[in-house]
């Protein structure tokens, strides 16, 4: 990684849900707070700021991402995703947001951006998950509101509904 000088502002070119996006960053920003104050991504949370609580994933390169022990510079060129591309179009929901709708998976909302980026990454490879893998990739997420119990229902049901999706696009 090119080292920066610690004091002004460093362009960052990514590519945002698939959109290009360029801003600048101080050399130390968190990619949370680049998301957020930067680019106006808010639906990105930071909860505890240590990487513990699971809000502020994202996803960067293919991989889960605590957004909140990430620097910005550290992603300059790559390809993000945050929950805001989890809808195929600003007026529809997507397969895992309407099970959780239809499951009342969420109640305040502050963890479920996080939530769904790692289910919505997980469940597309591995599309018939048991229970207890849900439960094991929802151990890094807290949810002070649901008891996980509507999520992990939400969960099961959009692996069901990511495999039909599938089944009736392979048999086109």
């Amino acid at each position: 990684m090119t080292r920066l000088a610690a004091h002004g502002r460093h362009p960052v070119r990514l590519s945002l849900n698939g959109t290009p996006v360029e801003a600048e960053a101080e050399p130390r920003m968190l990619l949370s707070d680049f998301l957020r104050h930067r680019i106006g991504a808010t639906g990105t949370h930071v909860g505890c700021e240590h990487g513990v609580c699971g809000a502020c994933t994202v996803i960067v390169g293919g991989m889960l991402t605590r957004s909140c022990l990430t620097l910005a510079a550290q992603v300059d060129g790559c390809e993000v995703q945050t929950v805001e591309g989890l809808a195929p179009s600003p007026d529809r929901l997507g397969i895992l947001q309407q099970a959780f709708r239809r499951n009342h998976a969420l109640q305040c909302g502050f963890c479920t951006a996080g939530i769904l980026m790692s289910l919505d990454y997980y469940l597309r490879r591995n599309p018939s998950p048991r229970e207890a893998d849900i439960r094991d990739l929802l151990s890094g997420h807290l949810c002070r509101c649901t008891g996980y119990t509507p999520i992990i229902k939400a969960a099961l049901e959009a692996a069901a509904d990511f495999s039909n999706t599938t089944e009736e696009k392979s048999d086109a």
